[in-house]
């Protein structure tokens, strides 16, 4: 059992999405993250198992190394692309309640802003560990993220903003959910922000990179 879910770890660590997949090259007509995580599955491994020793353990890799600057956006999506393949064999599962996500994500670009390449990146890696994403989209109103975490009890928030006129918005969003959802733990990120204006609007924590999400999520 451990050397498959090894197997899967590195299939998701490398991008290798299935057995027809020439990416990544030196992984050419091996069994990708499709075909083993069904195979794991039906030789009676548990689905959580599936999740955390073998999917979980490969985004965790690639995110690291992504926050190292050792790999890139494009290895990223294609790990990305792998997890995704792999847990669509789990869907069942979590629908039955026989796996577990760790717990509830809501994310989105604050309102005024376009721009979601670095929310997209975080919703994967965030994904890839073993959260639940609700993934808003752009250009969320502070509305819509409090009726997100309504109907979400517990979820976790994270804000994303790449212009400094939008990041009034991630203030008036944080104050309106600390409000009417007490306890409610946000985290935000974006290229123009700090720690520091973070603390300033009343966010619980700020990362540059996906990883530290992932942090101030297991904390």
């Amino acid at each position: 059992m451990a050397d498959l879910l090894e197997q899967i770890a590195v299939c998701i660590e490398r991008g290798k999405v299935n057995a027809n997949s020439t990416y990544p090259p030196d992984m050419k007509g091996q069994e990708g993250a499709d075909e083993l995580v069904k195979k794991a599955l039906d030789s009676g491994v548990a689905p959580d198992d599936v999740l955390s020793k073998g999917l979980v353990v490969g985004m965790g890799r690639v995110g690291q190394k992504f926050s190292e600057n050792k790999v890139f956006v494009p290895d990223l999506l294609m790990a990305a692309k792998a997890m995704s393949a792999g847990m669509a064999h789990l869907k069942p599962f979590f629908e039955s309640g026989q796996a577990h996500h760790k717990g509830v994500f809501v994310i989105g670009t604050v309102q005024g802003d376009l721009h979601d390449i670095g929310k997209n990146l975080v919703a994967m890696v965030v994904e890839g560990g073993g959260w639940k994403v609700v993934d808003l989209g752009v250009d969320v109103s502070p509305e819509k993220f409090l009726k997100a975490v309504q109907e979400n009890p517990g979820a976790s928030v994270g804000l994303s903003a790449l212009l400094t006129t939008t990041m009034v918005n991630m203030e008036n969003t944080v104050k309106l959910v600390k409000e009417q959802v007490p306890g409610t733990k946000v985290i935000v990120g974006g290229a123009p922000l700090t720690a520091e204006f973070a603390n300033k609007i009343g966010a619980d924590g700020y990362s540059p990179d996906p990883q530290g999400a992932i942090a101030f999520l297991s904390a």
